[in-house]
Parts: structure tokens; C-alpha cells; sequence
């Protein structure tokens, strides 16, 4: 059996080498490469044939989504298997609907993950979680827009109440940056202001309090 080739996008060193480790117990599996952002998974697929990419969908600044439909357009035959903590339906249903071939918790257990690395190679959908959790067959996904790390991190603190000098200060950027994070926020919720945005964040429990 010709070994399935696998890449690992997280931006977490710990789960780098621990997806790493655990994957080296299939002899039928190889580890080609491992990356954590975008940037480097798109060089190694250019780079290296894979037949499976595992993608984290919180990676920083370009998430998990939208890696997925980036590989699917310029890899079409390279299977996504997405990875998080979130079990949110419209995350999962976003990297369904991108391309992506199964879905996998960060708590799933070693059999689970080879399930799903087989059900992919196969050309199947695999998801290890709650099967009401999802509804993958509905006509509509959420209206929740995805947003990178760093914009919850500015979302959050923009609710908190800081300017973005303050905003800039904290989170060590530059304050061009902040007010870039601060538009594409306003484009993405589709508001025009800042009250508009910090009420549908709250609503959609994407900031805390």
C-alpha cells in the first residue's frame, strides 16, 4: 500500500509534534512536512505532493476556511481534513461547504483520527463529533462571520472599550493595522459602526463581557 502523504498546519508546536508522533505509529501514513500559517502550507504543497492536509481553523491572520478553499482551488485533489476546539455549526458547515473532507475536535482519539484520514483518502466525509451538533444537508449555513485570531482579539477589546492607540499598544501592532482589522470587522458583520458591531458580537457570543 503506497503510504498516504500528510501535512499538519497548526500555529501550536505542542500539536505539531504530538499530530506528528501520533500519526508515526501508521506505517501507512508519512508526515511530509508540518506548518503554522498559511503561508508555509501553500509553500509546501507547491513543493511536495500531499495527498492529506490537517488544517487548524484558528491559524493567525489567514484562518482555517479560507486555507481550505485556497488548497481546493490550487490542489484540488489534495483532501482537507479541518482540526479545532470549535464545534460550532458554522464553522464546521464553512469548511464542508470550502472543500474540506471531515472534521476533526483536538480531543479526538488516535482511532478517530485514523478514521478520518482513511474516509478522506477514500473520498468519504468524516466527522467526529455530535452528529446533531451539525446539519450539514441544511439549505442555509450561519450567518456568523469568520473571523482570524487577531481580529477576535481586536473585536474583544474594542468591546472592552479601547481606542485604537490603546488597542495598537497592547497588542504590540501598529495602529495602521488596528484600523484595518477595524474595517474588515465592519465589512464582515456588514455594519457601518462601531455600536452595530460590538451589539451583533455580543448577540452571536463572540466576545466576552
Amino acid at each position: 500500500m503506497e503510504k498516504i502523504r500528510v501535512i499538519i498546519v497548526d500555529d501550536h508546536p505542542m500539536v505539531l509534534e504530538g499530530m506528528k508522533a501520533l500519526l508515526s505509529n501508521f506505517n501507512y501514513i508519512t508526515v511530509v512536512d508540518i506548518a503554522c500559517n498559511a503561508f508555509e502550507a501553500m509553500k509546501v504543497l507547491k513543493a511536495t505532493p500531499v495527498d492529506i492536509a490537517i488544517v487548524d481553523i484558528n491559524l493567525p491572520d489567514v484562518n482555517g476556511i479560507e486555507l481550505t478553499a485556497k488548497i481546493k482551488k490550487e490542489f484540488p485533489a489534495v483532501k482537507v481534513l479541518a482540526m479545532s476546539t470549535f464545534t460550532e455549526r458554522s464553522y464546521i458547515s464553512q469548511m464542508i461547504q470550502n472543500g474540506a473532507s471531515g472534521y476533526l475536535v483536538k480531543s479526538a482519539s488516535k482511532e478517530e483520527i485514523e478514521a478520518a484520514i482513511l474516509s478522506a483518502k477514500e473520498g468519504k466525509l468524516y466527522l467526529s463529533i455530535d452528529n446533531h451538533t451539525v446539519d450539514l444537508n441544511a439549505d442555509t449555513i450561519s450567518d456568523v462571520p469568520v473571523v482570524s485570531r487577531r481580529e477576535k482579539e481586536v473585536l474583544q477589546l474594542i468591546v472592552d472599550g479601547l481606542t485604537n492607540p490603546q488597542i495598537a499598544e497592547k497588542l504590540f501592532i501598529s495602529l495602521h493595522t488596528v484600523d484595518s482589522h477595524r474595517k474588515n470587522l465592519l465589512t464582515k458583520f456588514h455594519v457601518n459602526n462601531t455600536a452595530s458591531l460590538i451589539r451583533i458580537a455580543v448577540k452571536r457570543s463572540l466576545v466576552n463581557l
